[in-house]
This record gives structure tokens, sequence and C-alpha cells, in this order.
């Protein structure tokens, strides 16, 4: 809700309560109210945020001059004048949200609206002599084709996030668990992004970034206790509690892939020791998509492993296993699957696994599978960057 309209206390310009403050707050509140909703009226913005007309009138024409907000046509069909439609400036801020793998990286760029304006895929080199200078011209590469289609150029941007494998260590800055990332572990390798782009950048763990975009659009939402389980290449999970994400001492949390389970060989030397697609060990060695699609027999894919019933019965038994570890520690309400291996198997794999959970696991969370379009990496990863971006864009104090 917006605050009063009421003048504060005196103070200085940045204290609670002074009217500075209070119509930042006010500027902020409407300007969230339009991306949630749309071009809205004056009336029904003063309606829904408590406000009086010639307070909502000041603020409006306020965010205008500032050039945060505009007009967009008029409202008909109703008695008197026809009413002007305010909506948030699409050119008021823009973001680049990328997606790093093994074969290379992907970014696009959007408005401060979420529309999405550019995209653009570079292919890694298979041999660098150089992989951190590489590293950071790649992504200097796929951002300039995106920014190229969307007519910007690097000055527009506010924020830029990148959603990787692994987790950046808070303590070091050092990217760590994925050391099939080469040039990705340098200790300046923010700085390095952030110089090539012009902005500051983020670098963020892949699945984090596709447990936002469940929570933002997919079958999260209004959750605040939950776990996504990535069953991909790669397997890992992000866990939500109390509504935050948890990361970790060295933000290893939720690199269930090499977690220690009956059936699966010990990943033993630790992440940096182990490559290739089952990890060298640990639960990813029962669930990745290599092992599910060698468990189809030669050549299957994985939709053809898991349409043999004997098939997703083993891996839904395996994934169960897993996740039952998981849950009896954080005790979520929901886990969701994703990644290519629940995508598909689909609604009969969420089902399997939810039967094979019985017995394994004291508290029975929701079992449900994503159902997103496109890539959850970086539809989170865009999520990500657009806070970051109206975090600064629409702070009017």
């Amino acid at each position: 809700m917006a605050a009063g309209s009421t003048p504060g206390a005196p103070g200085t310009p940045g204290t609670p309560g002074t009217p500075r403050v209070l119509r930042a707050m006010n500027d902020r509140a409407v300007l969230d109210l339009l991306v949630a909703h749309g071009p809205l009226t004056r009336t029904r913005i003063g309606e829904l945020t408590g406000l009086s007309k010639p307070t909502t009138s000041q603020l409006l024409g306020r965010l205008e001059a500032a050039g945060l907000v505009h007009t967009t046509g008029s409202q008909s069909g109703r008695p008197g004048p026809n009413a002007l439609l305010y909506e948030v400036h699409p050119g008021a801020g823009h973001v680049a949200a990328l997606s790093a793998d093994p074969t290379g990286i992907t970014a696009l760029v959007a408005d401060i609206t979420g529309t999405v304006l550019g995209r653009e895929r570079v292919e890694a080199d298979a041999v660098a002599e150089d992989v951190r200078h590489r590293t950071a011209q790649l992504v200097a590469e796929a951002v300039d084709g995106a920014l190229r289609q969307a007519g910007l150029g690097h000055d527009d941007l506010r924020a830029a996030v990148i959603g990787t494998p692994g987790a950046i260590d808070p303590h070091t800055g050092q990217l760590r668990y994925a050391p099939h990332l080469p040039g990705w572990h340098s200790r300046t390798l923010r700085d390095d992004l952030a110089a090539v782009l012009g902005t500051p950048v983020a670098i963020e763990n892949d699945v984090n970034l596709a447990a936002v975009a469940e929570q933002y659009e997919g079958a999260a939402q209004d959750h605040d206790n939950y776990v996504l389980a990535w069953l991909d290449e790669g397997v890992g999970a992000a866990i939500v509690l109390g509504g935050t994400l948890l990361r970790g001492a060295t933000g290893g949390a939720g690199e269930i892939g090499y977690m220690p389970l009956p059936g699966a060989p010990l990943a033993r030397g630790g992440p940096e020791a182990t490559c290739g697609p089952d990890g060298g060990g640990g639960f990813q060695s029962l669930v990745s998509a290599p092992v599910v699609r060698e468990l189809g027999g030669p050549g299957a894919s994985l939709e053809d492993a898991l349409a043999d019933d004997a098939v997703l019965t083993e891996v839904a038994r395996r994934i169960a296993t897993g996740i039952a570890a998981v849950v009896a520690v954080v005790d979520p309400e929901l886990v969701v699957i994703s990644g290519s291996v629940a995508q598909a198997g689909g609604d009969k794999l969420r089902a399997r696994v939810e039967e094979e959970l019985t017995g394994l696991a004291l508290p029975r969370p929701q079992v449900g599978v994503s159902e997103l379009d496109g890539d959850p990496i970086l539809t989170g990863a865009l999520r990500e960057a657009l806070t970051q971006a109206r975090d600064q864009v629409f702070d009017t104090a």
C-alpha cells in the first residue's frame, strides 16, 4: 500500500517520514502497480493506493516529467470524458539476462516492463588459448548481438544477470561446483564481465534462477517453502524457505548432484575433481539425462526411455530417494521437478515420484512438474535483472 500523503516530521531529505521519502514511497508503489496491472487510469490508481485525486495527479505529473510513465490512450465506454491511461515508460531502462552452459551463452535484452527486444546465442570455442579473456569476450558478443537487435547500446543497460552452473563463493568471488565451465573460475570474473558490458553484473546459480522463474510464473506461485529439483544433463536443487533462497556458506546449498545415495558411487574429491554427465558419482549418477537415456537402450531419447514403464518406475524411485533426503531436512510444502528429464516424463513421472515418496519421507510435500515455456534459467535471470534495475530506476528519492 502507498504511504500516506500527510507530510512527516521535519528532518533530513533521507529521514523516514519526511515529505521527500513519502513521495518516493508513493512513486514506487504506483510504478509497481503499473508493472503488475498494466495501464491504469488516475482514478483506478487512487482507488488501489488510497491516495487522494490531487496527490495522484501530482504524482503522475512528476513521474511523467521524469520519463518514468507516459499516457497510452484512454479508457472509453463510461459516461463523461474518456480517462487517460498511464503505463510505465518502456524506455526508462533496459536489462540483459544471460544463460551460460558448456557449449555457449544465450543473452536477451528487455525493457523495464520485461518485454524482450533482442536475443542472441554465441557458441563457445572448442579450444581457446586464453579462456578467461575469451569468456568475457563471449559474454560481450552475446549481449552486443541482443543489443543490436533491440537498437540499443551498452549505456542503455541498468543491470545484467548471468545464470551458470555452480555458484559464486561469497567469500572469494570465485565460481565453484562448475568444473565443466573453463574460464569462469577467475576471482575477478564479475569485474571482468562488468567491464566488457559497462554495467554491474550479478552471477547466479542456474537452478536458483529456474526456481525464481517458477515462483514468478510457474508451479511455485503462492508458495514460500519449496524445492526445485533440476534433472537435466546435470542435477541440482534450489531451496526456498520462508520466501528466501538458501545459499549456504560457500554458495553450494542445493548441490544435490553430489549427494551420496545408496546405489550411487561416491563423488570422491568433490565437484572440482569430477566431470562428465554423471559427475563421477552421487545422485546425478542415478538420474541425470545421460543416465536416463542409457536406461532406455542404445540410441534412446529421454522420451523413448521414459515411455517404457519399467524405466519410468526405476527413474521415479531414484528421484524419490534423492528428494526424500532433502525433504527430511528442509520440510518444504512443494517440490517442483524441472529440467529435460522432468519435461520428458511429464505428469506420469510426477505422479510416479509422488507414489514412490510414500514411506520414504515423513513430511509429504506436494509434487509438481514445471510447465514453463522456454528456458526457465533465462526467465529467472530476466526477473532478477528487472528487480535490480527497477530498484534503481524507480527510486525517485
